[in-house]
């Protein structure tokens, strides 16, 4: 499942890796999420015509691990602190509660009852440690690279969310990045976020386990309500103009291990229209230029892109590919 991208580095802004590739794309009605990681396997939900089946264990055992060096720990409270004196200085800082990346189990399924079945683990982290990784590996060097790579489990890694849009003249939308965000200020990006858990109402684990259904249907939603809001949020489209977005997969930017869940989605506007409702678009502070290129174009603007964004165009690509071959 998990592929490596060619010819970068772990270092390099632009290398990633492919967690999860869904290249036939995944409905609301083909993902199901379940919020302890022991009934997934009894609330999955079978539908014959899904590339697999994928549900989402969220449960506290995939929050961050602390580093086992005492030193290395400690030095996030000093982390901390710069934090916040950077964001007194910048309102485009914040923080806030994400959903936290664990890894996944796939289980490939087998025999006529049986479909292939990709669970995703997630937890609970904050932005803010996300951000200040840099921070932690200016105070500590080999030793922060060191843990980064033994214990992953260490790592914040909060899921973000991106959008490859495609519009009605057969564009794909991207956004050059305003120069005051908190992460690759100038680069290219794909619209999109983070999936927010205070938007089902979930502030921490306590009672979960008390809401399990309910629950599992909020988290389910979220993950495609959020990418439809991102995307109308920051290039201004109506909601109406966007189709049903189709999970594509998962890529990991390699510095500072930054996982982000792709989806594809058509817009019903030609690219001049989706330039005029840009224009007015509410968080269109967070870029300075709309771009609306095709796909042999896109390609060459990839090696300017963060290494999650990048991958996603990975996903993207194999969507494509894989609707040339069927």
């Amino acid at each position: 499942m998990e592929k490596d991208a060619n010819g970068t580095s772990s270092t390099d802004p632009a290398s990633f890796k492919l967690l999860v590739s869904c290249p036939s794309g995944l409905s609301p009605a083909q993902v199901r999420y379940t919020l302890s990681p022991y009934d997934s396997l009894q609330t999955r939900l079978a539908n014959e015509h899904s590339f697999f089946i994928v549900s989402v264990a969220f449960s506290e055992t995939y929050d961050r691990i602390p580093y086992s060096d005492v030193s290395l720990e400690n030095t996030i409270s000093e982390v901390d602190l710069i934090w916040e004196q950077r964001s007194q200085k910048n309102n485009s800082l914040f923080n806030g509660n994400k959903f936290r990346y664990g890894g996944y189990v796939l289980d490939a399924g087998g025999g006529s009852n049986r479909e292939p079945h990709l669970c995703l683990h997630l937890g609970l982290t904050d932005y803010r440690f996300h951000l200040s990784a840099p921070l932690l590996n200016d105070f500590c060097g080999d030793k922060f690279k060191s843990f980064v790579g033994k214990i992953p489990g260490s790592i914040r890694s909060p899921l973000g969310n991106g959008a490859v849009v495609e519009t009605n003249d057969n564009k794909i939308i991207v956004l050059q990045r305003s120069n005051n965000v908190g992460e690759f200020p100038g680069h290219f990006v794909f619209p999109g976020g983070h999936p927010e858990p205070q938007e089902i109402g979930i502030t921490s684990h306590q009672h979960v386990k008390e809401l399990t259904e309910s629950i599992n249907i909020k988290v389910s939603q979220e993950m495609f309500d959020s990418i439809v809001r991102e995307v109308v949020e920051e290039i201004g489209v109506p909601a109406s103009s966007l189709s049903i977005p189709a999970f594509i997969g998962i890529s990991r930017r390699d510095l500072n291990v930054r996982p982000a869940a792709f989806f594809f989605i058509k817009c019903s506007l030609d690219s001049k229209e989706v330039q005029q409702f840009y224009s007015n678009a509410q968080d269109g502070y967070e870029s300075t230029q709309l771009f609306a290129v095709p796909t042999i174009d896109l390609e060459n603007m990839t090696s300017k892109m963060p290494g999650c964004h990048r991958g996603g165009f990975a996903l993207y690509k194999l969507m494509v590919d894989t609707k040339k071959i069927t």
